[in-house]
C-alpha cells in the first residue's frame, strides 16, 4: 500500500500496471558536506584612536573576538531541526531558541554545525522565505566559522519532480508578479496549440486533461509557473535543492529525512547519496528530451506528465507506424520512477521504520544498521511524533525529531531541535524548555537516573530532573559567558 504522501497516487500506480500488461519491454552532488570553514578575522581599531583610550578598547575588543556564548573549549555543537513545511515564523523561533540566530535572523551560531533534515517545503504558507533564510545563513555560517548543511526530504523531490498536490495557493502566490497573469494566459495558448496537435493521444489518457479555459486557469493559480520556473534545474531554488545531500555524517551520527532500511544497510552512504542524485539528473534530462520532443510542456505537473506518456505508449503500439524503440525505452524507463531510491515508500527519503517498529526488533535492526556505517546514532524527521516531543528509540541510539513544527497542520505539534554536544549531551531544545535526554557528563552527579539518560529514555518521561527551563545559546550548559 502507497504511503499517504507518496509521490504518486494509485490512479498512477493502477495506470503502470497496466501499461506493463500492454507492453513487450519492459555526482553525486557532495560539495555540500565538505564546506570549507573560513575565520572571521578581527576588525582593526581607527588609527585616531586616543592613547589614554587604547587599552580599554582592546580589553572590550578581546572579549567581542569570540562568541560570547561559545567557549574556546566547549563540545563541539550540532543542532538538528526537522520538518518545517513553510511555517516561517515558528521556524525563526526554535533558531533563535537554539542559537543559531539573532532577533534579526542573521546567523549567530559561532562554529556549530547547523543540519536541517529536510521537508522545508509544502503545506505551509511560506516556503520560499524558509528557503530564502536557509540560503542566507548557509552564507553566514560558513563566514564565521559554522556550517549548515541542508538535506533532501521527501517533499524537496516532489517539488523536484512536479508533485504539487502540497503546495498551498498562499504557497504559489508569494511566486506571482506583476506580469503572472499575462504570463498565465500565454501559457494557456501554448498549451492549447499543444492539446490540438495531439489528438490521438489525449483519446488515451486515463484521466480526461483539462479542456477549458476556466478550468486550466482553476488548476494554474498564479505564481504556479514561477514557481515551476523557480525549481527547474537552473532555477534559484531548483538549483540550490539539488545540491543538497540526501544524507549526512557528522561526528558518528548518521543525519537523513526517512531512514535506513535493513535492506539498504549493504550500501555505503556515499553510493545511496550518489543513487540519488543520478535519478534527479535522470528525471532532468528525460523531461528536457520530452519536451524537446513536443510531447509535453514545461509546467505539466507529474501526475500530467505520467498520464501523457501513458497514452503515448499506447498510441504508439496501436499505431501501424514502426515504433521508435529508443524513444520508447526512455519513456518506459521514465514511467518506472516508482521504483527509484527517491521515491520508494521504503527508501531512505520516505521510510517510516523507525516510528512503527517495536522495541525488542527494532533494537536488533538498528544494532545492525549503525554496525555497517560504524555509527553510533542516527537522527530522522518525516514522521511526526505524538505529543509534540522529541523521541528516543532502540537505546538513545535513535531519535524521532519531527515534532509537527506547522501546528495548524498538525494539531499539537510544536517547533523542536535537537542539541548535540559532543557525543555524550543530546538535549530536546523547545520554545519553553529543554529536556536533556542523553547526559553522560552529568549522570555521576545524578541520584535515582539511568545513567547517561535524564529526562526521557525510549520517549518515556524518567523524571522531572531532566527538565530545565529556556537558556540561551549553543550547547548552553557548557557556556559561561553571557550574550
Amino acid at each position: 500500500m502507497l504511503d499517504s504522501e507518496s509521490l504518486t497516487s494509485n490512479s498512477i500506480e493502477d495506470t503502470l500496471r497496466n501499461l506493463h500488461d500492454l507492453s513487450e519491454t519492459k555526482r553525486p552532488l557532495t560539495a555540500r558536506r565538505n564546506l570549507k570553514i573560513v575565520r572571521l578575522a578581527a576588525d582593526a581599531f581607527p588609527g585616531f584612536v586616543c592613547a589614554s583610550l587604547l587599552p580599554i578598547l582592546m580589553a572590550v575588543g578581546l572579549m567581542w573576538a569570540q562568541p560570547a556564548n561559545l567557549p574556546p573549549n566547549r563540545p563541539d555543537a550540532v543542532v538538528a531541526i526537522a520538518d518545517v513545511h513553510g511555517d516561517f515564523d515558528d521556524f525563526v523561533a526554535i533558531l533563535q531558541r537554539a542559537g543559531l540566530t539573532d532577533k534579526e535572523n542573521h546567523w549567530a551560531g559561532g562554529k556549530t554545525t547547523f543540519v536541517q533534515v529536510g521537508d522545508l517545503l509544502d503545506r505551509g504558507p511560506n516556503s520560499r522565505k524558509v528557503m530564502d533564510l536557509m540560503m542566507a545563513l548557509d552564507q553566514e555560517a560558513g563566514q564565521a566559522g559554522g556550517r549548515v548543511v541542508s538535506l533532501l526530504g521527501n517533499h524537496e523531490m516532489m517539488n523536484i519532480m512536479g508533485d504539487l498536490r502540497y503546495v498551498t495557493p498562499a504557497d504559489f502566490a508569494r511566486y506571482a508578479d506583476t506580469d503572472s497573469e499575462e504570463r498565465r494566459k500565454t501559457a494557456y495558448a501554448t498549451y492549447v496549440k499543444w492539446r490540438d496537435s495531439h489528438a490521438a493521444l489525449l483519446a488515451e489518457l486515463p484521466q480526461p486533461m483539462e479542456l477549458t479555459e476556466p478550468e486550466w486557469m482553476a488548476r494554474h493559480p498564479l505564481g504556479l509557473l514561477e514557481q515551476r520556473d523557480a525549481f527547474a534545474p537552473g532555477g534559484r531554488y531548483g538549483g540550490w535543492l539539488r545540491g543538497h545531500p540526501a544524507v549526512a555524517e557528522i561526528q558518528r551520527t548518521i543525519f537523513l529525512h526517512g531512514g535506513i532500511q535493513p535492506g539498504l544497510a549493504k550500501t555505503t552512504l556515499a553510493s545511496m547519496d550518489s543513487k540519488i542524485h543520478d535519478e534527479i539528473k535522470e528525471f532532468d534530462s528525460t523531461k528536457q528530451y520530452l519536451q524537446d520532443e513536443n510531447l509535453i510542456l514545461s509546467f505539466f505537473n507529474l501526475q500530467e506528465l505520467a498520464n501523457v506518456l501513458q497514452a503515448e505508449i499506447i498510441v504508439e503500439q496501436k499505431s501501424r507506424v514502426p515504433v521508435n524503440a529508443p524513444r520508447q525505452d526512455r519513456i518506459l524507463k521514465f514511467l518506472n520512477f516508482q521504483d527509484w531510491l527517491s521515491v520508494k515508500v521504503d527508501g531512505p527519503l520516505w521510510f517510516r521504520g523507525y516510528d512503527q517498529w517495536n522495541e525488542e526488533d527494532g533494537a536488533v535492526q538498528i544494532t545492525t544498521i549503525l554496525k555497517a556505517y560504524k555509527a553510533t546514532h542516527i537522527v530522522v524527521g518525516h514522521t511526526v511524533q505524538k505529543g509534540g516531543r522529541i523521541r528516543p528509540r532502540f537505546d538513545d541510539r535513535v531519535f524521532l525529531i519531527d515534532t509537527g513544527m506547522l501546528s495548524s497542520y498538525y494539531p499539537g505539534g510544536r517547533a523542536s531541535a535537537l542539541e548535540i554536544c559532543g557525543d555524550t549531551k543530546f538535549t530536546a531544545l523547545y520554545r519553553d524548555q529543554s529536556v536533556d535526554l542523553i547526559n553522560s557528563a552529568a549522570a555521576s552527579t545524578t541520584n535515582g537516573l539511568i545513567a547517561g539518560n535524564q529526562g526521557v529514555r525510549n520517549g518515556e518521561p524518567i523524571s522531572n530532573q531532566g527538565v530545565a527551563p529556556p537558556t540561551d545559546g549553543v550547547c548552553s550548559a557548557t557556556a559561561s559567558a553571557p550574550k
